[in-house]
């Protein structure tokens, strides 16, 4: 699908609540919505978003106001969640390829390999994991990130 854009939950959690990635997934965002592009994710996102917010909040990294804030901004943006049961082995494979922990990423992975779209992803663990196999998972800290869609 040449017409759209694969997130995880460390993409969203960078637009959300300010940090060092912040102002280059906003332009990402902002360029996707501007492409009319279709943001995908697989249906774990929701849970993956609010379990970061609800962290960070917890730690006392920002106030609940703000947390609460953060969560109604994730449910106002329209990405679209895929739930198909045949990218659970897909995800699955592709955890075990690349050595990591749970396949909680790797379900991300699937997806934009299912749809042939990118994977943008704030974490850079992931990026470097996959970068060499893989040349359409993309890190928003890439320094072209805010050229790229």
């Amino acid at each position: 699908m040449n017409d759209a854009v694969c997130v995880d939950a460390s993409l969203i959690v960078s637009l959300l609540i300010p940090d060092s990635h912040t102002e280059k997934a906003s332009a990402l965002w902002q360029a996707w919505i501007d492409d009319d592009l279709h943001v995908l994710a697989p249906s774990l996102l929701g849970y993956e978003v609010t379990s970061a917010i609800y962290r960070r909040v917890s730690a006392g990294g920002i106030e609940p106001a703000d947390g609460q804030a953060a969560l109604e901004q994730f449910l106002a943006m329209y990405i679209e969640t895929i739930h198909a049961p045949d990218l659970h082995p897909k995800a699955t494979a592709l955890a075990r390829r690349f050595g990591r922990p749970d396949a909680l990423d790797a379900h991300y992975l699937a997806v934009a390999d299912h749809f042939a779209c990118p994977l943008w992803t704030a974490d850079e663990g992931l990026y470097d994991t996959v970068k060499c196999s893989l040349d359409w998972v993309r890190w928003v800290g890439e320094p072209e990130a805010a050229g790229k869609s």
